[in-house]
């Protein structure tokens, strides 16, 4: 996910879920009055770099196997409802793609059948334990290296050479050309023709963060493509609108009922830099940065959810919580989109993070101050690797507090409605 709020991850130490009911016991939902109202209570499933799983790459495929139930029945235990499960993290697959390769963090060889379809698996496995399995795709990163002889040949960017840009020692596809983003768009729905998943889910990855002293050469394509818009920045914001938009309609189209959703990073922009914006002073604005007008298609109803990473603490200086979590609220308000927050799990009892994340009920605390806000339709966290191995127990925290009785499906849950809220509560 983001450049600022997935790095530097520190290694978690096991702790015990005594008490935790087992998963079987918690896949049977309760109709009526034994379940709370439906909300999202998320996980994300990370294959990049083999963070969450498989937990390193050329692992049987028996080992890759029991490795995911294992997280989807521990998702289960916390209570949690539905699972990310990144299925294209760098311009490959977690599937028998016609597009694109098999990905390297299955087998350690980009482009080598791993010996069963992990997709397929992976939604049959959650559905028969009540999750949710929303595919998360990574739509223009093709290589976490800046080599393309090192992509398989026959990979689509070594045919399409035009088609990429390197750029802070990584590959990315140009999202500026129309056939890049016709090609993408194809290569992440081939999973939704095939599989009945439950949504599609974008991450914070649009354009790419910026790497001082270096630029994004998108030239060629701004001459061919740009006309019409004031500057360079417009026309990139315009590139992902359309790739949004498109998306989203492709969708409805070939599996009705499948979700959308994204996640970005958490701040659009700053107050200073717009006045609709937040109070804050990140380092980071979607808008400016990433080209992505994350407010927009939340207010438009351009997608069915968004997750904002809110990965700061209660009280940070530049990027507050509180107020980031007010004024995304106020976002989606009026809106039809329904309001998920991303959760830094990861930073619990990390050493090299403030004081506030060394105790375990800051999580919690977001939950609780979360409440407050009717907008917001529940959780999601920072990932699977630390949601089992529950750093300082953070993560049994929330579960006591917050997630006592199991959950109906997120889609389903109500608009809360209260005639005393405002987004500057």
């Amino acid at each position: 996910m983001g450049r600022v709020s997935r790095r530097a991850f520190a290694a978690a130490a096991l702790s015990a879920l005594t008490v935790m009911p087992t998963a079987s016991a918690a896949a049977r939902r309760p109709a009526g009055g034994g379940a709370a109202a439906g909300e999202m209570r998320g996980m994300w499933i990370a294959g990049v770099d083999n963070r969450d799983w498989p937990s390193a790459p050329g692992l049987s495929a028996a080992e890759q196997q029991a490795e995911l139930t294992a997280l989807l029945d521990t998702a289960v235990r916390y209570r949690l409802n539905t699972v990310m499960l990144q299925v294209r993290p760098t311009a490959d697959a977690l599937w028998p793609s016609p597009y694109e390769p098999w990905s390297q963090y299955l087998t350690g060889t980009q482009g080598r059948h791993p010996g069963w379809d992990p997709l397929g698996t992976a939604v049959a496995e959650a559905h028969a334990r009540g999750l949710e399995l929303h595919a998360w795709f990574n739509p223009y990163r093709i290589a976490l290296h800046a080599d393309p002889s090192r992509l398989v040949a026959s990979h689509p960017a070594r045919r399409n050479p035009d088609w990429v840009v390197p750029y802070g020692g990584r590959l990315y596809y140009n999202p500026g050309l129309p056939q890049v983003r016709a090609f993408v768009q194809e290569a992440m729905l081939d999973a939704v023709r095939r599989y009945p998943v439950d949504a599609v889910h974008f991450d914070d990855y649009f354009y790419p963060y910026p790497v001082p002293g270096q630029s994004f050469d998108d030239a060629a394509a701004y001459d061919a493509y740009g006309a019409g818009f004031p500057d360079r920045a417009s026309w990139r914001r315009d590139n992902v609108n359309r790739l949004v938009r498109e998306m989203a309609a492709r969708i409805k189209e070939i599996r009705p009922g499948t979700q959308f959703g994204i996640s970005p990073f958490g701040v659009w922009r700053n107050s200073d830099a717009d006045p609709r914006g937040s109070d804050t002073a990140a380092g980071v604005q979607t808008y400016d940065d990433l080209h992505a007008d994350t407010r927009r298609w939340a207010r438009e109803n351009w997608i069915d959810y968004i997750c904002p990473q809110l990965y700061w603490h209660i009280g940070h200086t530049a990027a507050d919580y509180a107020t980031l979590l007010a004024w995304w609220a106020g976002v989606v308000r009026d809106a039809r989109t329904r309001l998920y927050i991303g959760e830094a799990l990861y930073k619990a009892g990390d050493p090299a993070q403030p004081a506030a994340w060394q105790r375990p009920a800051e999580l919690s605390r977001h939950l609780t101050l979360a409440k407050r806000y009717p907008p917001v339709r529940g959780h999601v966290f920072f990932s699977a690797r630390e949601v089992t191995a529950d750093p300082i127990g953070a993560m049994s925290r929330v579960a006591a507090d917050h997630y006592q009785r199991p959950a109906g499906p997120p889609y389903r849950a109500p608009v809360r409605v209260t005639g005393s809220w405002s987004p500057g509560a």
